[in-house]
């Protein structure tokens, strides 16, 4: 609430350097904020009696905003990335995952990676793990597991997220 908006009887004030001004009507208060050519802004209203303080609102709105796209230009939204494994992977196309994992880490994004077994090579679990390790040591220079490799159904999964800068 600002200007002639606030209706309490007695507010208590401060002014635009931060110091107290003490305790008077809402009508003194504005006149205060008008002999300085600003506005009167309402900061606490559960407070007995209420605060206000005088200061210049288009300002504080501008810094406001300000801050706000700051803080919006400054998040980071993590992306999941997945990549999908078989147990029988050849060398070179291991190589290539594990390329673009890396990619995908040190560009700030985890990365996910499965492992899908098909028929009876679910029998060999162990084979998957180890191709989950394996891709882990390859990836540690950019990521850290975050999740261990973890047979569900017929697929074993690990996240991998990017290690801080």
């Amino acid at each position: 609430m600002i200007n002639e908006e606030i209706r309490d009887k007695e507010v208590r004030v401060i002014g635009q350097d931060g110091a107290q001004l003490g305790i008077m009507s809402s009508a003194q208060a504005l006149d205060a904020a008008a002999a300085l050519n600003l506005d009167l802004v309402k900061i606490s209203p559960q407070a007995n009696p209420p605060v206000c303080k005088i200061m210049d609102y288009g300002k504080y709105r501008f810094e406001m905003s300000k801050r706000e796209k700051e803080n919006r230009k400054n998040q980071r939204v993590v992306n999941i990335k997945e990549i999908q494994l078989s147990p029988s992977i050849d060398t070179h196309d291991f190589e290539t995952k594990l390329k673009a994992a890396v990619k995908f880490l040190s560009g700030g994004d985890k990365v996910k990676v499965t492992v899908r077994f098909r028929g009876r090579q679910v029998q060999h679990a162990k084979l998957g793990e180890e191709l989950m390790n394996r891709f882990a040591e390859g990836a540690a220079e950019v990521g850290s597991v975050e999740k261990a490799p973890k047979l569900e159904g017929r697929n074993m999964a690990m996240v991998i997220s990017p290690k801080k800068q």
